[in-house]
């Protein structure tokens, strides 16, 4: 982030939309004494609605995500934008850019490989001459999967066990709501797909999101579709294990992580990302069952007479998961690893509130405050289009442990 004095230290981007409320009330709630936030979005009398909601007298700034110039003033305005207007493919590039161009630290919470892609093509390198810290994935896609790893490793290396080779998180319990715009995000990404097949290859490639996809090692085939017996993935395991339906954005990024490091993890570190099921007998079942359901439904929404259907009873963007769904849901992902010296290790990332939303707004916020008040112990970083572990890394994990998520690594 530049030097510049700035007006604000956290603007609030797509403030009156269902997470940027989230987000925002959890700033007016636990951001440290004396941190200026601002409100922003395209319209004014929708943003001013949800600050005399939350009680707070934070400017409002009004920018629509097509305004470069709005959107460059903002930027300017600010040391840490939160972009919570998606698809982001569809609206967020403009603003990622004007982040990187002002010099300004930038955090969302995509999970679209193709976005991401575009963005580090655009913004990488004017980021890195600014300084700028541009860090998508800061929400549940891809905190747990991304932090997690980070905090795997840093505890192999502490212990001189070497580095990390075959690495699975399972998604060990969850429990939330899902919301119109996941679906639309989907719907959009397809769409895109469909007019450019090229696109297609991005995306199913499992080096996507890497700075060097010709130097990634070739570690022979990876799929996120995958069914895998859970003793595979650790002998106290039991049953079948289920694709994970994030896996093919998370990975992408625990393995970018992993490149701008150098390979640090490790050369021959291969991740995935799986679903428990549960241990009983029917579990193998359980578990094609979602892998044919998932397929089903990408398949649905790419063949006009099924999407046609699809479109009018999945729920439309806007809404989300009733305060109910969001303060009793929670989430527990476990890792396991084997490393080069033949130790075996796991963590765990967990945390109290629905994934998607309740525990997103706090991964979100809190990403966004350590960038304003905790620069000191960032990792080192000229810049870029980063990932929570790069840009953020132990800063965040100490910040999120004190918000009483669990982060822990161990020796088995």
């Amino acid at each position: 982030m530049s030097d510049q004095v700035r007006d604000h230290d956290i603007v609030v981007y797509g403030a009156s939309g269902f997470v940027g409320v989230l987000t925002a009330r959890y700033l007016a709630g636990h951001a440290e004494p004396g941190t200026r936030v601002a409100l922003a979005g395209r319209s004014e009398s929708r943003v001013a609605a949800v600050r005399d909601k939350l009680g707070v007298d934070w400017p409002i700034l009004v920018a629509d995500a097509d305004d470069a110039d709005a959107l460059a003033r903002m930027a300017a305005s600010t040391r840490v934008v939160i972009s919570t207007v998606g698809p982001y493919l569809k609206y967020g590039a403009a603003l990622a850019t004007a982040c990187a161009d002002a010099g300004t630290d930038y955090v969302d919470l995509t999970g679209e490989v193709l976005f991401a892609r575009r963005s580090i093509d655009a913004n990488h390198e004017r980021a890195r001459r600014t300084g700028a810290r541009i860090v998508h994935s800061c929400g549940f896609d891809s905190i747990p999967s991304d932090i997690g790893v980070h905090v795997l490793a840093g505890q192999v290396a502490a212990d001189g066990a070497g580095e990390l080779t075959d690495t699975t998180m399972v998604v060990t319990s969850m429990s939330g709501g899902v919301s119109g715009g996941t679906f639309d995000t989907l719907r959009h990404q397809l769409d895109v797909m469909k007019k450019d097949r090229s696109l297609r290859r991005t995306a199913a490639s499992p080096y996507s999101l890497s700075p060097d996809r010709a130097g990634e090692p070739d570690l022979g085939r990876q799929s996120d579709v995958a069914t895998v017996k859970a003793a595979e993935v650790d002998p106290r395991l039991r049953g079948t294990l289920a694709p994970f339906f994030m896996s093919s954005y998370n990975t992408r990024v625990v393995r970018r992580s992993n490149a701008l490091r150098d390979h640090r993890y490790g050369r021959r570190f291969r991740y995935r990302e799986l679903l428990s099921v549960g241990a009983s007998p029917l579990s193998p079942l359980i578990a094609n069952g979602v892998k044919l359901g998932f397929g089903a439904l990408v398949a649905g929404l790419m063949l006009p007479p099924t999407r046609f259907v699809l479109d009018r009873v999945l729920p439309k963007p806007g809404g989300g998961p009733s305060e109910k769904v969001q303060r009793d849901g929670h989430f527990t992902v476990d890792f396991f690893t084997t490393t080069t010296t033949g130790a075996r290790y796991t963590a765990r990332f967990r945390a109290q509130g629905d994934p998607g939303y309740a525990a997103t707004a706090i991964m979100l916020g809190e990403s966004a405050l350590t960038l304003v008040h905790d620069r000191d112990a960032l990792p080192p970083s000229d810049g870029g289009v980063l990932t929570p572990a790069t840009a953020l890394g132990d800063a965040l994990v100490t910040r999120l442990r004190a918000a009483g998520v669990e982060i822990t690594a161990r020796r088995l």
